[in-house]
């Protein structure tokens, strides 16, 4: 029996197993899943009793449609290989599909629930459109029906209106790149509206509208955004991040433009309201005037003057007449007190006379010389006679009689 190294032993089982399981198809749940910086991606598969590692490499990676999470269940298509160098045998998978649901379906619900996460669909950011806009992009296939039918509404609604197309690929690899480039591009320039889209197609047809670079330019746009793809039953993930979601590319425009011929007809209404509400105004501006020219008359500046001047002169009257009847009064008093005066001088003559006789009387009664009497004389403080009663211990007085004044301090009082 031959003696093997551990490199040949691999290397025979390595040729065993990759010529006997060359192409598997292996149903599980995945676990433990590393996304490398080299773009490959290692997880291990398992069931409810068993677990094979698993590795997918960047080509292949790169071509999901979905996100790879913990516990999802998937089929796995590829083949067995034995990694020689550790002696582990693997999963070389070429293509993973979600099991019981499409790859596609998994993927449009995965980034619709992050992205709304993320505050992408809040109707709080989206702008409000303007209702007449002048120019506007239209990012589309040029080639596509779909943009055909926006022409022929556009020229059928409302003219007046500067369009620029933007030529995209709207399905394929590198559909959602150039999607997302003309929106970046045109979201520079001064446009009104940007409306993506095209016509309807299966879920693959219209996946570069699912993806997640799309969503990013839409909702990092600056003007306003309407998506227009598919038909009415087609949901997208731009539908979700735009700022108006149009069921078809033709009903895109009809939301975004207004009607010629129903601009004409409101313009004839607002006319005949306007020309009535002026009618109605001119009327009411005729009784207005008719109201201030009567209520002017009744209270204009020359009526006010001329009632002012005629008060004017019944207070003149009346002052005149006043002054007159004052003037006639105070002569007659004048000669009263003509005929009076020397009556009443005399009378205040004698009366001060008799004050002046009564002043000195009581002079020569108080004087100290008219007083004079043995073991008498007056008391005074300050140079005012006061009552003997109204002196206090230790204060100074003065006694003063008609021939001789001392003063005193009081040395005790006593009371009898």
């Amino acid at each position: 029996m031959n003696i093997l190294n551990v490199s040949s032993l691999n290397e025979q089982i390595k040729t065993l197993l990759e010529s006997t399981f060359s192409r598997v198809l292996v149903d599980g749940e995945l676990s433990r899943i590393t996304f490398h910086n080299s773009g490959h991606i290692y997880f291990t598969l398992k069931d409810s009793t068993s677990t094979i590692k698993a590795v997918m490499f960047k080509g292949n990676a790169s071509k999901l449609k979905f996100q790879l999470k913990e516990g999802l269940k998937v089929i796995l298509d590829g083949a067995v290989t034995l990694y020689k160098p550790r002696g582990e045998y693997q999963i070389n998978c070429f293509s993973i599909e979600p099991s019981g649901q499409g790859a596609l379906a998994l993927a449009y619900e995965q980034l619709k629930s992050k992205l709304s996460e993320q505050g992408y669909f809040d109707t709080q950011r989206k702008q409000q459109l303007p209702r007449f806009p002048k120019k506007i992009a239209l990012i589309t296939s040029a080639t596509g029906a779909a943009l055909q039918d926006m022409l022929r509404v556009a020229n059928t609604r409302y003219r007046a209106l500067e369009i620029d197309i933007y030529d995209v690929l709207v399905q394929g690899e590198s559909a959602a790149y150039s999607i997302a480039n003309a929106i970046g591009y045109s979201d520079k320039k001064e446009y009104d509206i940007i409306v993506i889209g095209r016509g309807g197609g299966s879920i693959e047809d219209l996946w570069a509208f699912n993806e997640e670079i799309v969503a990013d330019a839409i909702f990092k746009a600056k003007t306003p955004v309407v998506s227009a793809v598919g038909h009415e039953i087609d949901w997208v993930i731009s539908d979700f991040v735009s700022d108006l979601r149009a069921p078809t590319p033709s009903a895109a425009m009809e939301m975004i433009l207004p009607d010629t011929n129903e601009l004409y007809q409101y313009m004839d209404s607002l006319s005949t309201q306007y020309s009535q509400i002026l009618s109605q105004k001119l009327f009411n501006s005729k009784q207005e005037l008719t109201h201030l020219i009567n209520s002017y008359s009744q209270h204009s500046v020359e009526r006010k003057i001329t009632q002012k001047l005629y008060e004017i002169k019944q207070i003149k009257e009346s002052f005149y007449q006043t002054i007159s009847f004052k003037m006639q009064n105070f002569s007659k008093e004048m000669q009263s007190v003509k005929e009076s005066f020397p009556h009443i001088i005399d009378s205040k003559v004698n009366i001060a006379k008799n004050q002046i006789v009564t002043l000195q009387k009581m002079l020569e009664s108080n004087h100290p010389k008219l007083k004079s009497k043995k073991g008498f004389a007056q008391i005074s403080k300050n140079a005012k006679v006061i009552d003997i009663s109204s002196l206090h211990v230790d204060e100074i007085f003065d006694v003063q009689s008609d021939k001789i004044s001392i003063s005193a301090k009081v040395i005790k009082i006593s009371k009898k």
